[in-house]
């Protein structure tokens, strides 16, 4: 997804195969469970499924971090579905790249899904994410 920025953001589901295509440098998962390894970097953000982070701080400086390196590396988020964890925290990039929180979740369904963001509580964190 591209961000108004200019960065790119790749959301995806790990359920499904790896796209065609160049491999990220950097991911973070959002999963309830530890990932699989992978052979890029990344990073695990406890976030059990239809749920929320585990830890706001946590997910804070790991998106902060996604966002400040989609300047210039390839950088994935993924959850196991690729649309209620992954979108919400495509949501919260899209938020730290300057799109009203309230445009947020509207912004990532009409870029990355129709899909992304599955629960009420996900739509508020998102509106919550900067404050």
């Amino acid at each position: 997804m591209r961000l108004p920025s200019g960065r790119l953001v790749r959301g995806r589901g790990l359920r499904r195969p790896l796209p065609d295509g160049a491999v990220p440098t950097f991911a973070v998962y959002l999963l309830g469970k530890q990932p699989p390894e992978v052979p890029w970097e990344a990073r695990w953000l406890r976030w059990p499924d239809f749920w929320l982070p585990s830890s706001r701080t946590q997910a804070q400086e790991l998106l902060g971090e996604a966002w400040a390196r989609a300047a210039e590396e390839r950088v994935e988020l993924a959850c196991g579905g690729g649309r209620g964890r992954t979108g919400t925290a495509l949501a919260c990039l899209a938020v730290l790249d300057g799109v009203p929180a309230d445009q947020a979740v509207d912004f990532v369904r009409r870029n990355y899904s129709p899909h992304a963001v599955e629960t009420p509580w996900q739509r508020r964190y998102v509106l919550r994410f900067a404050g």
